[in-house]
């Protein structure tokens, strides 16, 4: 088995904090999600996580005007360039403070972020390679608080900077004589947004407390005057030292020069006050008007003003609440377009698409993302992920389809193809503690600390069963059968369980022997025997031919966690409280080996645990296990920030996958930083907030979910669980970060088979050329290049393929399978590689079948692929047939129309000559 298993989608988590961008495109929508950004492409329906990452939670980004660098910088000012073209970091920068915005001049030439109370401007990173991606070109000054946004003007000549002392402060990007710096005022609260007029350089400026102030220049953009260089300057306040009588009589300027010790130009600074700046002789200095002053708020509203977005082309203006209200404005007039609520959560984020058709809201507290379009007052995108932790994932047979529940009472149903939840189950009323497939892949069944197993129709997204105890019981574990008729679901409190049928819902057996809470179920894949195992240090398999007597009794040495069967159903792994993974034969009852997995987990040391990650680890355990497609390897996954896959044989470990690296979470890290410990203990214990500015809450004591007792909780880095795909190419983890996806990229690794010195590249085209086909995929296959393979199946004639096929050995068969199975997911040549599987599949059919257990992933994934394609086809199909019936019938009408007309035409014109035929008689008549 390989283990190039490599981080390919993240889901379930769609917004957590920072600011939304629009591609240069307006398609897709680009939304930072903890520590990673994720692009959300709208017209295909798709969501992509890129292999990137910061420190800790991103707190915001920018986008370039092409479209090819982002940067991102996270809660502590580290910052990130990434080209969204290779999907690679290029340069790394600390900002050593949290910086609250960043933005690209239109001109794509410089950026400018804003951190405590000051506004840095830089040059953007060019296309050459340079030691310093990120070069200083100016420092502005002027607010006396925290900046918070900014806005740049149509040609990047000046930006504007918000700030929490309520000003916006106006700055020239360049030298002007006439426009250094101007404070703008008018409000009573933070300043939220501050927006240019296209082409102009008035301005609106929105602030907290719902007050929108329009505000008039008296001066255009060209009427910008360039001032005098630095050398220039430096000449003539030489001169004026000279005329001066003594040394060190400088005058204060608004503009100064910093000279590194090399003499290298570090940047200017530009020191803005309230003062009005010095006048250059014969210029006039910019100055503003306040032209009117609107209010969002009705008398006696004290709704506050959370985001805001200003689009210069349509002038519209999209403000957002903390109410989850947000209004659309024309400006300048004010006048409002549209008026809706989203949510009951406060709006975080506004940004608006180049075209201005589609506006993105991010909300933080539901993590929650929305693209409405304004026009025709319905959403484009509409998704969220879990309210909390997510407990437990389920694949579907064919590996199309992945269920979660989680501790919001929630179900959800991802496609792993886009990664968007495309349905979601709220029956339940409390914490879903386990979700299962049955084999059919169109039924879903889930139980809950309710009391309550319930089964999902994913035809009709329906709640079709529910099925409950005699007598109330928190369900903690769930298992279904391989025909899908069984179900069974152990509780927690009474220590039983029970046993119902899918088709009539009634409880049919209830099973009692245990003397602790179930904590997990796993029926057989081969017989009729069910595994239970429990705290009470025992694992119970159950005959269901022998009316479910206890077949066997298997003692561990700690409480049980996870249980779980191996695919040919010859083999029982059990998880327990230790920190061991035991394996057993359920024939014999035996114990087949052990692995010692604590030391493997490398648990974290939390920040508010008083005893060192060393006697921690101790306590930890792997929660979740799951073998893999072909039963040598196991995947395990526990209260630790890694999973590890064991070989079963060897009983060692083959590869350690970290799941995350934000140090925003809890217990990441073995050791504390000591440089942030106190006698009292560690100082980011200390509660400062909620961070929205709204000061200390309330605690709420012994809360454990939810609204937590502190308002600094960090959230614990943890696998809650794992589950392998059927087709053995990706596995999933259930995890505080959100649902992690995995898959096996064969291109990155090199592993040839029966290889020789005759067997290179130059050779197997020489076979190509000689048209020896069968010759050249065998060598192909040997030195096992996937470039390499595809070429030389691309280059077999089409009439060819059955000959090929037939000539092969069976070694050679699994693998050409397995290759064509991987290609046809991706491939545009879709005739081309089902035609090599149908005949794969008709000549070595029964042979294939002999070996169902070594070739049932492969298949499984030749199925997965042949099903997407077919979904993709039929509805481009569909909609073809019904634009053609459309088009036959309008063309019938029409014809039936014209038919009528020409009847009716003829008539007239027989009228006509019988009429001129009577006259003409009469006239002779009277003639």
């Amino acid at each position: 088995m390989k283990f190039a298993y490599k981080f390919s989608n993240l889901l379930g988590a769609f917004y957590r904090h920072g600011n939304l961008c629009f591609s240069k495109d307006g398609n897709s929508v680009i939304s930072p999600v903890g520590n990673r950004i994720s692009v959300f492409d709208l017209k295909n329906n798709k969501s992509e996580t890129l292999p990137v990452s910061t420190t800790k939670n991103i707190s915001c980004l920018g986008i370039s005007p092409d479209g090819n660098l982002a940067i991102l910088i996270d809660e502590d000012g580290a910052a990130v360039l990434v080209s969204l073209v290779t999907r690679a970091v290029l340069h790394h920068h600390h900002f050593h403070s949290p910086v609250h915005s960043v933005s690209f001049s239109p001109d794509g030439k410089k950026f400018v972020i804003t951190k405590e109370n000051v506004a840095l401007m830089y040059h953007a990173p060019g296309r050459n390679r340079e030691f310093n991606a990120f070069a200083l070109d100016k420092s502005y000054y002027g607010p006396f608080d925290e900046t918070t946004c900014i806005d740049w003007t149509d040609d990047s000549k000046c930006f504007a900077v918000g700030s929490k002392d309520m000003t916006t402060w106006i700055f020239g990007a360049e030298r002007w004589a006439n426009l250094i710096y101007y404070s703008l005022g008018g409000h009573k609260d933070i300043i939220v947004g501050c927006f240019f007029e296209k082409d102009s350089l008035d301005m609106y400026t929105v602030s907290q407390e719902g007050t929108l102030c329009v505000w008039e220049s008296d001066t255009e953009l060209e009427g910008l005057r360039n001032g005098p260089k630095y050398s220039e300057r430096k000449k003539m306040e030489e001169e004026k030292k000279k005329r001066e009588e003594g040394e060190g009589n400088k005058d204060d300027d608004d503009v100064e020069e910093i000279i590194g010790e090399d003499g290298e130009t570090r940047g200017d600074v530009i020191k803005g006050s309230t003062d009005t700046p010095k006048q250059v002789e014969g210029i006039k200095n910019v100055r503003y008007s306040q032209r009117s002053k609107h209010y969002f708020n009705k008398a006696g509203d004290f709704n506050k003003l959370t985001a805001a977005a200003f689009h210069k082309k349509t002038h519209i203006l999209v403000t957002g609440f903390a109410s989850g209200a947000f209004h659309l404005h024309e400006l300048p007039e004010f006048d409002l377009i549209h008026s809706l609520s989203i949510s009951d959560q406060r709006i975080s984020t506004i940004a608006m698409n180049p075209t201005g058709d589609w506006i993105g809201f991010g909300c933080s507290g539901l993590g929650q993302l929305l693209v409405w379009e304004w026009q025709s007052e319905s959403y484009v995108f509409k998704q969220q992920g879990h309210f909390n932790n997510m407990n437990s994932l389920a694949y579907s047979p064919d590996g199309q389809y992945l269920v979660t529940g989680g501790d919001d009472g929630k179900v959800k149903v991802w496609n792993t193809n886009s990664g968007l939840c495309f349905v979601t189950f709220t029956e339940h009323s409390s914490s879903v503690t386990n979700v299962a497939f049955t084999s059919s892949g169109f039924v879903v069944v889930s139980a809950s600390l309710d009391g309550t197993v319930r089964a999902f129709d994913l035809h009709r997204y329906r709640n079709f069963r529910t099925m409950t105890s005699p007598r109330p019981a928190q369900f903690s574990s769930l298992a279904v059968d391989s025909s899908g008729e069984l179900v069974c679901a152990g509780s927690q409190d009474s220590f039983e369980i029970f046993l119902w049928s899918m088709q009539t819902g009634r409880l049919l057996e209830v099973l009692s022997g245990h003397e602790g809470p179930v904590s997990n179920l796993c029926f057989s894949p081969v017989q009729s025997v069910l595994a239970s195992v429990s705290w009470d240090k025992t694992v119970r398999l159950w005959d269901m031919l022998d009316s479910w007597e206890t077949k066997e009794t298997l003692r561990l040495t700690s409480d049980g966690l996870a249980v779980t069967y191996r695919p040919d159903g010859q083999e029982l792994a059990v998880a327990s409280l230790d920190g061991e993974i035991t394996f057993w034969n359920p024939q014999t009852g035996g114990q087949a080996g052990s692995i010692a997995g604590r030391h493997d987990l490398q648990m974290g040391r939390k920040e508010t645990e008083k005893i060192t990650a060393k006697q921690s680890a101790k306590g930890k355990s792997f929660t979740s296990l799951c073998y893999s497609a072909d039963g040598e390897s196991i995947l395990a996954g526990g209260q630790s920030k890694f999973v590890c896959i064991y070989n079963i044989k060897e009983h060692v470990l083959m590869k350690k996958f970290e799941i995350s690296c934000n140090l925003s979470l809890d217990a990441m890290e073995e050791f504390l930083d000591r440089r942030k410990m106190t006698e009292f203990g560690s100082l980011s214990l200390v509660d400062e907030g909620t961070g929205d500015g709204d000061g200390v809450e309330l605690s709420l004591p012994g809360v454990k979910r939810g609204d937590m007792s502190s308002r600094r909780f960090k959230p614990e880095i943890r696998v809650s669980s794992l589950c392998f795909s059927p087709t053995g190419r990706s596995w999933a983890a259930a995890s505080t970060e959100g649902l992690l996806i995995y898959s096996l990229d064969a291109s990155l690794v090199f592993d040839p088979y029966d290889l020789d010195m005759d067997v290179t590249p130059a050779s197997i085209r020489q076979q190509v050329k000689k048209k020896e086909w069968a010759s050249a995929i065998l060598l192909s296959f040997r030195l096992n290049e996937m470039p390499l393979i595809r070429e030389v199946l691309e280059a077999v004639p089409y009439d060819q393929i059955t000959v090929v096929c037939s000539s092969l050995p069976d070694v050679y068969v699994d693998k050409l399978l397995n290759f064509v199975a991987s290609t046809l997911e991706k491939s545009n040549h879709l005739q081309f590689y089902l035609s090599w599987a149908q005949c794969l599949l008709t000549l070595h059919g029964q042979k294939l079948k002999n070996r169902s257990g070594a070739v049932l992933p492969t298949v499984q994934q030749l199925l997965k692929s042949i099903q997407r394609h077919s979904d993709d086809l039929s509805k481009l199909c569909d909609w073809n047939i019904y634009n053609i019936r459309y088009a036959a019938a309008l063309s019938k009408q029409r014809g039936m129309k014209r038919t009528a007309a020409e009847s009716l035409s003829d008539e007239e014109e027989e009228e006509e000559e019988v009429a001129m035929d009577s006259g003409v008689r009469k006239f002779f008549s009277s003639a």
